[in-house]
């Protein structure tokens, strides 16, 4: 089974042996992945989903990890069905979810428990749509596999998280990966179960791939702020034709500069700051060369803000009342957002700082969402 067609990556069998054996259980697997930072979660993850879909026709993605999430823009908590193989282990890959929730940071230190009430939420939502239920009339008729994947903080605060997380979830199946640091590793077992045995969970216990196939250590220091960078230039770069000529940092700074963004009226919308409390009579004027989350404020008792995608708010006109916006998230979708929110996901500073452009939140040029 080619389940790996990146030629630079060397999957162990120790990591296939583990993919099979979730793939090829008896029950739907429910797969939660989890291990210290830069141990080889994201490549696992990645490496299961192609085995499962070698099974499966669709797989779900719970991604947890807001700092550098699989297939959305940092910030994120998302649902995602996939249905095709990942064409290389290697790089990452934006894809629209199903279901996802801004939290607007890159860590969940700030606010741990919105955090946990976003993952069950959106577990929760998988749960009822793709979990065949022995109760009611109209059980879903779909059943999908879950993969969660879960951030490297496993100390302090972030091991109190990923306890609760797995309590809430109650995977079938755990797979927990060791690095050769030993202080940095979860602790040995079931350390989520306060000492007790649950035969209906698989605990799988692998190490980290230290190796490819040319003895070379696959596991390398990785400058998160960067990659998070390229991956929200990657986001907003969707707002341009695939064939359009942009290539370098320089031509999307400039292109994003001449972009026609939406007018968005204020009196339309409601302002949420995420993390941090902001004078009513600054609201407006802190949103100035941000970006936002797109989302449709929930009348629920959750309350819960579902959230369509991000927005650079390039300029604000107090006079007429418009934030201008810049944003891939399809019109027929804007229409249906009401409210923006701010977090501390911000524009990347090589977009501001390229000679000879005006930055990103300057523009005469507008389309009216009205």
């Amino acid at each position: 089974m080619d389940s790996s067609p990146s030629p630079d990556i060397f999957i162990p069998e120790q990591w296939s042996d583990a993919a099979e054996s979730i793939a090829y259980s008896s029950t739907l697997p429910v797969a939660l992945i989890c291990g210290a930072k830069n141990c080889g979660k994201t490549t696992f993850s990645r490496y299961l989903l192609n085995v499962l879909l070698h099974k499966y026709t669709k797989v779900a993605y719970l991604d947890t990890d807001v700092g550098q999430p699989e297939f959305t823009p940092p910030g994120f908590l998302s649902l995602t069905v996939v249905h095709k193989v990942t064409p290389d282990l290697t790089v990452p890959c934006l894809k629209t979810p199903e279901r996802c929730l801004f939290f607007g940071d890159v860590s969940s230190k700030r606010d741990s428990s919105t955090y946990l009430s976003y993952v069950f939420a959106i577990y929760d939502y998988y749960q009822k749509e793709y979990c065949i239920s022995d109760k009611g009339e109209n059980p879903c008729m779909i059943e999908l596999p879950l993969i969660v994947n879960t951030p490297g903080w496993v100390k302090g605060v972030g091991y109190d998280v990923l306890v609760d997380m797995l309590k809430y979830i109650s995977p079938t199946h755990v797979v927990k990966i060791s690095i050769s640091s030993e202080n940095k590793n979860l602790p040995a077992g079931e350390f989520w179960l306060d000492g007790e045995h649950d035969e209906s969970i698989n605990l799988i216990e692998i190490n980290s791939a230290r190796q490819d196939s040319l003895n070379r250590s696959v596991l390398v220091q990785k400058d998160a702020r960067l990659l998070r960078d390229f991956r929200i230039m990657a986001y907003f770069r969707q707002c341009f034709s695939s064939d359009s000529d942009i290539s370098t940092i320089k031509e999307l700074a400039h292109a994003l500069a001449s972009h026609c963004p939406y007018e968005v009226p204020i009196a339309s919308i409601k302002i949420r700051h995420l993390h941090c409390e902001v004078p009513s009579s600054e609201i407006f004027f802190s949103l100035n060369a941000t970006i936002v989350g797109l989302a449709v404020d929930s009348k629920g008792p959750e309350n819960l803000p579902w959230c369509l995608g991000l927005g650079i708010v390039r300029s604000i006109d107090t006079v007429k009342g418009v934030l201008y916006v810049i944003t891939p998230v399809p019109h027929s979708s804007l229409e249906k957002v009401n409210l923006l929110l701010q977090g501390y996901i911000q524009i990347p500073p090589c977009l501001l700082q390229v000679q000879g452009c005006i930055s990103p939140y300057m523009s005469a040029n507008t389309l009216t969402t009205n």
